[in-house]
């Protein structure tokens, strides 16, 4: 379990970054796995679940996650009788208190938002597809749609694979090159003429492009860290069949 340092200053503010740890599950999924899209045992999963509800202190009805698609969708629950579990997008936002939104994760970017004087929460999924797909920017376009000053937002950035473990082919670096010169930096090509994506870097150009300056990163790889992260790369390198997800929670009360 990891936490931010700025989002726990707030006592209405309960959040976490889980790892895969305290959990249910077996064989490749062990232990904590949220992912419901996996292939783990259903009963497992939601036995995972409730444990993260409890930590969270929320009913296991009000912990919401999406079905993610690397799509810039936002979801914005308005009232308690909008919220449904699993509906497709990629972000959520909201004013509503005892809500858990959760983001799965097993390499990409989870980002939690917080807006401490209107009193808004919002939580991303964040992919390359995803950032470069504008999530990141829509998400907090829509915290401004609810009267937030952006001046007071706070962007807190989760664990997620480093640029060193992030190996791409040529055809990844000209899709971002050809959506911005500067994305270059992005980029780490070795001697070798390998391609390496700083996924952490570009999620917070993002962020910074949208005029928010108050952002906080946990600087924690998922790929190296067997232990305490699931990873769709590690687990495509050791030929896994499957993977895990691990789950990043925000809650108002």
């Amino acid at each position: 379990m990891y936490f931010s340092k700025k989002l726990k200053k707030f006592k209405n503010i309960k959040h976490c970054f889980f790892s895969r740890k305290n959990g249910f599950s077996k064989g490749y999924y062990k232990s904590l796995n949220c992912g419901l899209g996996s292939n783990d045992r259903k009963e497992d999963i939601l036995k995972n679940l409730k444990f993260v509800s409890k930590k969270i202190g929320c009913n296991s009805e009000f912990l919401i996650t999406l079905n993610q698609k690397h799509t810039n969708n936002v979801v914005d629950f308005k009232h308690i009788k909008s919220v449904k579990n699993k509906l497709t997008g990629d972000a959520m936002v909201t004013k509503i208190s005892n809500l858990g939104i959760g983001i799965l994760t097993a390499d990409c970017a989870p980002v939690l938002l917080y807006d401490p004087i209107n009193k808004i929460i919002g939580c991303i999924h964040s992919g390359w597809k995803g950032a470069l797909r504008g999530i990141i920017k829509n998400t907090i376009n829509k915290f401004r749609e609810m009267d937030a000053d952006v001046d007071n937002l706070i962007a807190v950035v989760g664990p997620c694979i480093k640029t060193e473990n992030y190996e791409v082919k040529s055809d990844f670096y000209k899709k971002f090159i050809n959506h911005h010169d500067g994305n270059k930096k992005f980029f780490i090509i070795n001697s070798s003429g390998k391609y390496f994506f700083d996924l952490r870097g570009f999620v917070n150009k993002e962020i910074h492009n949208s005029n928010v300056k108050n952002i906080e990163n946990i600087e924690i790889d998922t790929f190296s860290d067997q232990e305490n992260f699931y990873s769709y790369r590690r687990s495509s390198a050791k030929g896994e069949k499957d993977y895990g997800r691990c789950i990043s929670v925000i809650l108002m009360t």
